[in-house]
Formats: structure tokens, C-alpha cells, sequence
């Protein structure tokens, strides 16, 4: 029985997820183009046709991998507590990282052309849309919003850098690491003062 001929939406999208594998196996790099057309089953000039060489197919992975990330945080940061918020951003992270390990790891170590490297610009976007929120939250409480975007950076960097961690562990579970990093953010904003003060020295020692 001879295979059904995909379209060209289809054949695109194969053609992605294949190099998608093949890139967070290899690395830029250390992928050919021959070996994606065989893994794909299909002929060079295919890959052409539809992405130009192995440097499309790239950026166009790797562009889709960075939509993806961003938007599975910022969707669920919109609404509700902002412990919900928090809890809901760095599952959202943990999850990604668990069921999209190979498209977590293009987004980490790919970088296009002329441009930081992708995993800086997903995290620039994020702080961008966090910070935002939190100006709005410190408005509400009578904080100073100029230092939203301070702690956006401080949260973000936080559970960002914990799940580089978790990439490789992967232990605790993805709940329980997601409960103890919420923890950690959730009572650090919690306890936020007005105009924050350097402590008393208690140790009876000179400073």
C-alpha cells in the first residue's frame, strides 16, 4: 500500500520535528542536513525547497521552540493570586522541561544569527511580562514600581536558573521542586517593606 503524500503544511512540520531531535542530539553543528533527510525519509532538495538549508531549518525551529516556551509561562501569570501565579509560571517552566526536553535544550544552547543567545531572549521577554505585573501589584500595595523590574529579574533568574538545575536531576519530582521554588519566591514578595534596610549587626562586632 503506498504511503499518503503530505502536504505541504505537514511535510514542514516533519521536517521540523525531526531536525528539532536532531539538533538537541548533535547541536547545530554536528548536524547534517544529509542526516535530517534521511531521518525524515526524504530526499536533500526537499529540505531546500521548504527551509533553504540546515541554517532555515534552524532558526525555524528554534523560533518556534522560543514562542513555545514563552507562551506556556506568560499564559498562565495573567490571572489570579499571585501565589497561583507564581506556582503556575514555574510549573509551566518544569513542565516544558520534562515533555519538550529536546525543544528546552534548543532554546538553552541554540542562538540565531546575529542575536543573544535564545534562551536570554525568552527570559528578557518574560521578565518584561512579570515586571509588568508586579508594577501593577506594587502600585496596589504603595511599593515603589521603578523596582518592579528589579525583582522581575530576581524571580525570573531564580526559577530559570533552578531549572537548568532540574534539567539534569530531575529530582524532586516536577510538583515538589515546583512547590519548594513558589515557597522561596512566594514569601520573599510576601514580606516586602516599603524602603528596605540593611539589619542591625547583633554580633557585638564593628562593622
Amino acid at each position: 500500500m503506498a504511503r499518503q503524500r503530505m502536504t505541504g503544511p505537514q511535510r514542514r512540520d516533519q521536517l521540523m520535528n525531526v531536525g528539532r531531535a536532531a539538533f538537541a542530539e548533535r547541536g547545530f553543528e554536528g548536524t547534517t542536513v544529509e542526516e535530517i533527510a534521511s531521518r525524515a525519509g526524504v530526499s536533500k532538495p526537499v529540505i531546500y525547497e521548504h527551509f533553504g538549508g540546515k541554517e532555515g531549518l534552524y532558526r525555524a525551529v528554534v523560533e518556534r521552540e522560543m514562542e513555545r516556551l514563552q507562551a506556556a509561562i506568560v499564559g498562565v501569570i495573567q490571572e489570579g493570586r499571585w501565589h497561583e501565579r507564581i506556582q503556575n509560571g514555574v510549573l509551566a517552566l518544569l513542565t516544558y522541561v520534562e515533555e519538550e526536553t529536546d525543544g528546552f535544550l534548543i532554546v538553552v544552547h541554540g542562538q540565531l544569527p546575529g542575536q543573544e543567545r535564545t534562551y536570554s531572549t525568552v527570559l528578557n521577554r518574560v521578565t518584561a511580562q512579570v515586571s509588568y505585573l508586579l508594577a501593577q501589584a506594587f502600585e496596589h500595595r504603595g511599593l515603589d514600581t521603578q523596582a518592579a523590574t528589579l525583582y522581575g529579574q530576581a524571580l525570573v533568574g531564580t526559577v530559570s536558573n533552578t531549572a537548568l538545575w532540574w534539567l539534569d536531576e530531575r529530582t524532586p519530582d516536577k510538583q515538589s521542586a515546583a512547590l519548594h521554588i513558589t515557597n522561596l519566591c512566594w514569601n520573599g514578595l510576601r514580606g516586602l517593606e516599603a524602603l528596605p534596610h540593611t539589619q542591625p549587626d547583633t554580633t557585638g562586632k564593628d562593622a
